[in-house]
């Protein structure tokens, strides 16, 4: 009997056991509850195809789409003090940080690179919201300044991808002199004549928004994006009134001056590289190459008949 429990009911067990699906295969909207499957919402950017919810996105996996080819160069970021403040809240400050490193696979919360849109050259920054949140803090300043330096020397414009909770409170007044510092680097770049695009996802908010993230020559933003420096409840609670509908909101904005577009993720693109182009005088977007055409070749000269043989008299 130890044999037939042992070996025969386990092996029948799971011939005909049913196969449990694995939890990652599907992605549910958070707007509009559709059970997305995780490689159609890859393909199509995080953007819910059901709704066009546009959800988080990485700044690895932004490139990898914005890019072409999601061909790009990491340009290095000078690390800053690791705990300036020694801050401790439920958790260890450093321990937070190894935290979110651990979650994301990125060592801060900005990534800055250099490459191609659409055969336009550009540096790009981008923050990732699923870093403590995106907050602003020295690394993020030093990355904006970095990526400025960067385009300033290679005669590049700059685009900036926003996604933020405001500053990190971990580092205390360090982190709002990210605002000075970042604003400089931002007038660096108009002093030498060349372009800054700002892209405002969901959410950017606090000294973000209040310092770089509209600081941008043109400034465009993802559908239904909450963009604003203190947040709806917060303001509700202050003033006791009922906020408008969609208040704070990309839509919103746009109707009441404070943004120049609302563009959808899969569009971004061609929007930046072709007000790239015409910031700098550049030609028409190159959306891609057709073949050269296939040259005739030469034809080859007949050659001349032999003349007949003489016949005898």
């Amino acid at each position: 009997m130890n044999w037939i429990t042992n070996y025969v009911r386990p092996t029948i067990n799971s011939l005909f056991s049913r196969r449990e699906m694995p939890e990652n295969l599907w992605v549910k909207c958070p707007e509009c509850g559709t059970m997305l499957f995780h490689r159609e919402l890859t393909q199509n950017q995080q953007v819910c195809t059901s709704c066009n919810h546009h959800m988080p996105i990485s700044p690895r996996e932004r490139f990898a789409n914005f890019f072409d080819g999601g061909l790009f160069t990491e340009i290095s970021v000078p690390a800053p003090i690791a705990d300036p403040l020694h801050f401790r809240d439920q958790k260890k400050y450093p321990d937070r940080m190894k935290a979110a490193q651990k979650g994301t696979g990125e060592k801060e919360a900005m990534l800055v690179a250099e490459g191609q849109v659409l055969r336009t050259r550009l540096v790009a920054v981008a923050q990732d919201f699923g870093f403590m949140g995106g907050s602003m803090g020295m690394y993020v300043g030093n990355s904006i300044i970095a990526g400025a330096e960067h385009a300033i020397a290679r005669k590049l414009p700059l685009v900036l991808f926003s996604a933020a909770g405001g500053a990190r409170m971990q580092e205390g007044i360090l982190s709002l002199m990210q605002m000075p510092r970042t604003t400089v680097a931002i007038d660096m770049l108009r002093e030498a004549g060349l372009p800054y695009i700002v892209v405002l996802t969901h959410p950017t908010t606090g000294g973000v928004t209040a310092s770089y993230a509209m600081l941008g020559d043109v400034q465009i933003a993802e559908p239904n994006a909450l963009i604003c420096f203190a947040g709806p409840r917060v303001i509700e609670q202050t003033i006791r009134e009922t906020l408008p509908e969609g208040f704070q909101r990309a839509e919103y904005l746009l109707d009441h001056g404070m943004l120049d577009r609302v563009t959808p993720r899969k569009d971004l693109r061609s929007e930046i590289a072709t007000i790239l182009r015409m910031l700098t005088a550049q030609g028409p977007v190159v959306y891609g190459d057709l073949p050269a055409p296939e040259m005739a070749a030469d034809p080859q000269p007949e050659p001349a008949p032999e003349p007949a043989p003489e016949q005898g008299r």
